[in-house]
C-alpha cells in the first residue's frame, strides 16, 4: 500500500494498541476514533486489493489460454470477449480499493506524530519538566520595563505605522533596532556555520506539497498565509524549506547527518493567539528567524536532539541571557514531533520565562511524508530522522536583549560578543 507517509501502516497493522496508547497520551480522545476508523478501512482495502490480485491472476490465465488456441490455430474470439471483461472488473476493483487508500491517507494525514517513550506523560503544559536552567536573573536597582517601553522612548519602535499600514501584529523597527536585528541575524549564522551548519538561503513561497511533507498542511491551514492566485503559501519558519530539500530524494548513508541552517522571515497568522501578548513585538505575523535542521540515521537522532538543543541554547549563553530547557509533555508536543525541548529565556520586564526555540525530533514522520529515503551501507533503503529547532527567534532575542541589558537613564546596553555585529555598545 502506497499512502502519503505520516505514521507507518505496519506499525499501525502489528501494533495498533501501542500506537492507540501513544495518541492517547496527546490528550485528544478523537486520535484514536480515528486510527480505528484507518483500522477498519485498511483491512477493507487489503480484501479490495486481494480480490484485484485474484483477478489479475485469472486474466493472466486466459491471456496464456488465448496464446494457446492462436497457437493451435483455434478460434479465440470467446477468450478474447471474456479477457474485455476481465480488465473491465480489474479495472473497477482497482477503483475501489484505490477510493478506500485516499479515504486512508486523509486520515494518516491528520493523526499527529508519536511521542517518544522517554516523554513526560501529561495534560497540558503545566506537566512540561524543567530540564535545566543556565544563568542567573539580574537584579535591577531600578523597576525594570518591557521592551515596548523601552523602545517607544528610544523612538525605535513604531507600532503606530506598522499597524496602520498592514494590520495588527505588524511592526516598524527603525535606526539602532533595525540595525540590532541584522546585527543579530548575522551573528547567529555565524554561530551556526561555526558549529557545521551549512547556511543556505531558500524560498519564501512554497507548494502545499512541501507543506504538507512537513506537517503545515493539512493541520494547520488556518495558520497558513497563502498567495491563492499561485496556489503557494509564505512558509511559517525555513523548516520547511530546509526539509524539503531532499523531498523524494534517496541520500546516500555516507551524506548523513546533514546540518542546515537558514535565515527567512515567517509568516503566521496566529488564528489561535487572540488577545495573547497584544503589547510590543512578542508575537508577531511576520518575524526573522535562523532555523537549525538535521537529517540524520535513525539511531543517531536522538544524541543530535541533545546537541541540537544545546547548539541553539550556546547561544543564549554567548549572549549572556537567562534561559531554562523545558521537556515539553505529551499534550504539549507538536504535531510533527516525537519529542521537544523549549528553550525559554528569562525577561526581567516580564518577570517570566518566554519560549524563544523550539528543538524537535520528528523522527521518520516528516521524512515519510516527503517519500525522503537513503541507502543504508549493503543496500537497504530507508527513512531518516528529521530534526529541527530555532537558532534563534530573532526578534525575541532582541526583547531579551533589550530587557536584561536595560540601563536606569533607558538606554540598553549591546553584549560583548554583539558589539562587532553592531558597530557599538549601547543604544541611547
Amino acid at each position: 500500500m502506497k499512502v502519503l507517509g505520516m505514521l507507518d501502516i505496519q506499525l499501525i497493522r502489528k501494533e495498533p494498541d501501542k500506537v492507540r496508547n501513544a495518541l492517547a497520551s496527546r490528550g485528544q480522545p478523537e486520535l484514536a476514533k480515528a486510527l480505528d476508523e484507518v483500522l477498519k478501512l485498511d483491512e477493507k482495502w487489503r480484501k479490495q486489493r486481494g480480490e484485484a490480485d485474484e483477478l489479475n491472476a485469472q486474466r493472466n490465465k486466459i491471456t496464456i489460454e488465448i496464446g494457446e488456441l492462436k497457437k493451435a490455430g483455434k478460434d479465440a474470439k470467446a477468450k478474447i470477449k471474456e479477457m474485455g471483461k476481465k480488465v473491465e472488473e480489474i479495472n473497477e476493483a482497482n477503483e475501489k480499493a484505490d477510493k478506500v487508500r485516499k479515504e486512508i491517507d486523509v486520515i494518516l494525514l491528520a493523526l499527529p506524530n508519536l511521542p517518544h517513550e522517554s516523554v513526560p506523560r501529561g495534560k497540558s503544559g503545566e506537566d512540561n519538566k524543567e530540564v535545566r536552567k543556565w544563568g542567573e536573573p539580574r537584579k535591577f536597582a531600578f523597576k525594570a520595563k518591557e521592551h515596548w517601553e523601552i523602545g517607544e522612548k528610544l523612538g525605535i519602535f513604531d507600532f503606530e505605522r506598522g499597524a496602520r499600514m498592514s494590520g495588527h501584529r505588524f511592526s516598524v523597527l527603525r535606526g539602532d533596532a533595525a540595525r540590532l536585528e541584522r546585527a543579530l541575524i548575522n551573528f547567529m549564522l555565524d554561530y551556526a556555520v561555526k558549529k557545521g551548519y551549512l547556511e543556505h538561503m531558500t524560498p519564501h513561497l512554497v507548494t502545499e506539497a512541501a507543506m504538507t511533507g512537513t506537517g503545515q498542511l493539512p493541520k494547520f491551514e488556518e495558520e497558513l498565509y497563502k498567495a491563492e492566485r499561485d496556489g503557494l503559501y509564505l512558509i511559517p519558519t525555513a523548516e520547511v524549506t530546509l526539509c524539503n530539500l531532499h523531498a523524494g530524494e534517496q541520500l546516500k548513508d555516507e551524506q548523513l547527518p546533514l546540518s542546515y541552517c537558514a535565515w527567512t522571515p515567517c509568516y503566521r497568522r496566529e488564528a489561535g493567539a487572540y488577545g495573547k501578548d497584544i503589547r510590543g513585538m512578542l508575537r508577531q505575523h511576520q518575524f526573522n528567524k535562523i532555523e537549525l535542521v538535521k537529517i540524520c540515521r535513525p539511531e543517531e537522532s536522538y544524541d543530535e536532539l541533545e546537541k541540537l538543543a544545546k547548539d541553539a541554547a550556546g547561544i543564549l549563553e554567548a549572549l549572556g541571557l537567562p534561559y531554562r530547557v523545558m521537556e515539553l509533555c505529551t499534550a504539549d508536543l507538536g504535531f510533527a514531533s516525537a519529542k521537544t525541548y523549549d528553550i525559554e529565556v528569562w525577561l526581567p520586564g516580564q518577570q517570566q520565562y518566554r519560549e524563544i526555540s523550539s528543538c524537535s525530533d520528528c523522527e521518520d514522520f516528516q521524512a515519510r511524508r516527503m517519500n525522503c529515503r537513503f541507502w543504508r551501507k549493503g543496500g537497504k533503503l530507508e527513512f531518516p530522522h528529521t530534526l529541527n529547532g530555532s537558532g534563534l527567534a530573532v526578534g525575541r532575542t532582541m526583547i531579551a536583549i533589550m530587557e536584561n541589558y536595560q540601563a536606569a537613564d533607558g538606554a540598553v546596553e549591546i553584549p560583548k560578543v554583539l558589539v562587532p555585529y553592531f558597530g557599538k555598545n549601547r543604544i541611547d
